[in-house]
């Protein structure tokens, strides 16, 4: 259910007019959600995702259909300006402290080629989001606050939207 939700709704509405280039790269890909819909949108896709058992849950189940990388999205273990795009869905809200969260986006600068474009989407704050998080991380992202964030990073042409229950970012290094 949650895969239909996030490639029929999720996904499309958070890279709506956006191209991911040649080389995508999905931090913090989980069980593998989106890389049906990501994989139509770009030639080459890369999950980094923090979590052992799920790293090895991908390689398994999502074999052929990305490389995956076992690290964090605050110390990527990837080269400087690897790839031309850089997304995020529904996982940001999992990262325990804002420094953290901002460490993430400047990594994920880091790994953007000049004119590449950083994206996704995550879900507002409310009473309803933080019971579905009980005994978990549930840092949520004040939407008011990310363009300032990434402006400090170095991001440029930021865009923020939201709708009744998430909000989508995009961004690009100049």
């Amino acid at each position: 259910m949650w895969e239909r939700a996030s490639a029929t709704r999720i996904v499309p509405w958070a890279l709506d007019r956006l191209d991911l280039g040649d080389s995508a790269l999905e931090v913090g890909p989980g069980y593998g959600a989106n890389v049906r819909t990501l994989r139509g949108r770009a030639a080459a896709l890369t999950g980094l995702e923090i979590d052992p058992a799920l790293a090895a849950r991908l390689r398994s189940r999502q074999s052929g259909q990305l490389e995956v990388i076992e690290g964090d999205g605050t110390a990527m273990p990837l080269p400087d300006k690897e790839f031309s795009s850089v997304v995020c869905f529904t996982m940001l809200h999992h990262v325990p402290s804002p420094d953290q969260q901002d460490a993430l986006f400047a990594e994920a600068f880091r790994v953007l080629r000049p004119e590449g474009v950083f994206a996704g989407s995550d879900g507002l704050d409310s009473p309803f989001f933080r019971l579905m998080h009980i005994g978990d991380t549930c840092v949520p992202v004040p939407p008011a606050t990310l363009t300032g964030r990434l402006t400090g990073i170095g991001f440029t042409d930021i865009e923020i939207d939201t709708g009744a229950t998430m909000f989508r970012f995009r961004a690009r290094r100049p």
